[in-house]
């Protein structure tokens, strides 16, 4: 067995921060201002809705199965299986990601598994594939974002765990271990560990004036002069930023 490496984590503040500004402007100001055209993990849907996360990448990889290398029992040499590694480092706030190569007829993960990860204080799963046991997944406290569910356990059919924190593509996605993973009801975006604190500057800036302009319409403003946020409204913006500091 190879060995596992850890991932570096971020602050729990820089995460709390990229959760509240949520992904739909986290994607737009990283394409407008830090070059990242397209952070978007497409096809992860929220298997229950409402929930927000956000927390550096523990990262699997699964490769196409090849039976000399890894057998069909669910359970058998249990400890050469990966997807159960990559829980292993789990610490607060952490997100697995799972490059399953869109699979749809594997179940990586079931309600042992995540229940373990969800006690271990993991957030949540990102997986370009299915999960099994989705009702009781369900219930548990874990955000959980995936193609599918399927009844049959990990290695049963097409793919088998080939590695832990590396570099995977995860629905055409780059991620990087330790990159941080932002999810909600708007899908899952990755965000790069060393862009962060400048997308959190960025970002928060663009939530600020968001607010402001989103009073002014809802008193009835005029869309062209708030939104976005003109010349002509700038005096208006400094006056409401000094009430709310004031």
């Amino acid at each position: 067995m190879a060995r596992i490496h850890d991932i570096v984590r971020p602050s729990r503040a820089l995460c709390d921060a990229l959760a509240a500004i949520g992904t739909a402007t986290l994607s737009s100001e990283l394409a407008q201002h830090l070059g990242i055209r397209d952070a978007q993990i497409r096809g992860p849907q929220p298997l229950v809705k409402g929930r927000t996360i956000a927390g550096p990448a523990l990262t699997l990889q699964c490769m196409p199965k090849r039976e000399d290398l890894y057998g069909d029992a669910e359970y058998e040499n249990p400890e050469l299986q990966l997807h159960r590694h990559v829980m292993y480092p789990t610490q607060p706030g952490d997100v697995i990601v799972v490059d399953a190569r869109g699979d749809l007829g594997s179940g990586i993960f079931g309600e042992m598994m995540l229940t373990f990860f969800a006690g271990r204080g993991g957030a949540g799963v990102i997986i370009d594939g299915a999960i099994r046991d989705s009702a009781q997944a369900a219930a548990l406290d874990l955000g959980i974002w995936v193609k599918g569910v399927t009844p049959n356990y990990h290695a049963q059919t097409n793919i088998i765990p080939f590695a832990v924190n590396v570099p995977i593509a995860c629905a055409n996605v780059l991620v990087i271990p330790g990159d941080i993973i932002v999810a909600d009801d708007d899908g899952v975006v990755l965000v790069p560990a060393g862009l962060a604190e400048k997308l959190v500057e960025i970002a928060g800036r663009h939530v600020e004036w968001e607010e402001f302009a989103r009073i002014r319409l809802s008193e009835g403003g005029d869309l062209r002069k708030y939104y976005p946020l003109t010349v002509e409204a700038e005096s208006e913006y400094a006056e409401w930023q000094k009430k709310q500091s004031g």
